[in-house]
């Protein structure tokens, strides 16, 4: 699809807002939530939006819905405060509501692809969690990906934490071995993994390999860009 260099968009009347590809984590405007990659910006204003949430649709569909329509939301509908369903975050902005259900997407969640490919295998999104979470050992609510051998789980809201940690190394630049710390995140998985898999370390240690690979790419997805350049950009900070 091609995209306009320049466009209006209502969230910020004053200027145009002009296309571009960053390497640098912002945060959106829109929808308060991290980005990279492509993103329409005002440079006078330092305004920014993810490319989802500045081309949002008014109205969407989601195969995990069937019977939802999502209407797209500049600020959060009602007074009460909601939490998007694909990552159980906080909505704190841009969002697409379903009034007859009560179901709330985030843009970037909503447009979360179907099915990543790492380079290596497939990692399909589902919508309930049928084994435990690499990264927070449970099952609990939202959306994850599973490998198509379904031999591992990730839930999105466990990929955000790893990205918010990483993102707040990179912004207020933590001395070396805080990075570090947060570098060794996904291999630090073998140590739960290994208390319920004993014996069976061969196996561990090829499913941390295989959760470092998926985050990278998840990531990608989640803000906003799914591409091969942002998962390795982002992914030298979240596992090696």
């Amino acid at each position: 699809m091609k995209l306009d260099k320049e466009l209006f968009h209502p969230s910020h009347p004053q200027h145009k807002l002009k296309i571009e590809y960053t390497e640098i984590p912002f945060r959106c405007d829109g929808c308060k939530e991290a980005g990279m990659g492509l993103k329409y910006k005002c440079d006078a204003c330092d305004f920014d939006l993810h490319k989802a949430c500045a081309l949002a649709p008014s109205m969407i569909t989601h195969h995990f819905y069937k019977k939802c329509e999502f209407r797209f939301h500049s600020n959060t509908p009602g007074p009460a405060m909601r939490v998007c369903d694909a990552c159980r975050k906080d909505v704190l902005g841009f969002v697409y509501h379903c009034m007859r259900c009560g179901f709330d997407l985030h843009p970037c969640c909503a447009n979360l692809p179907h099915c990543l490919d790492d380079g290596e295998r497939n990692l399909y999104l589902s919508l309930r969690v049928s084994s435990t979470c690499l990264r927070c050992g449970g099952k609990g609510l939202g959306w994850s990906y599973r490998s198509d051998c379904k031999n591992y789980t990730l839930h999105v809201s466990c990929v955000k934490e790893l990205l918010a940690e990483s993102w707040q190394a990179i912004c207020l630049n933590l001395d070396k071995n805080k990075v570090r710390d947060i570098q060794t995140r996904i291999p630090s998985l073998g140590g739960t993994m290994q208390s319920h898999h004993r014996g069976r370390l061969g196996k561990v240690e090829r499913c941390c390999q295989i959760a470092g690979s998926a985050v990278r790419i998840i990531i990608s997805a989640i803000l906003g860009d799914p591409t091969a350049i942002i998962a390795a950009v982002v992914g030298g900070f979240i596992a090696k």
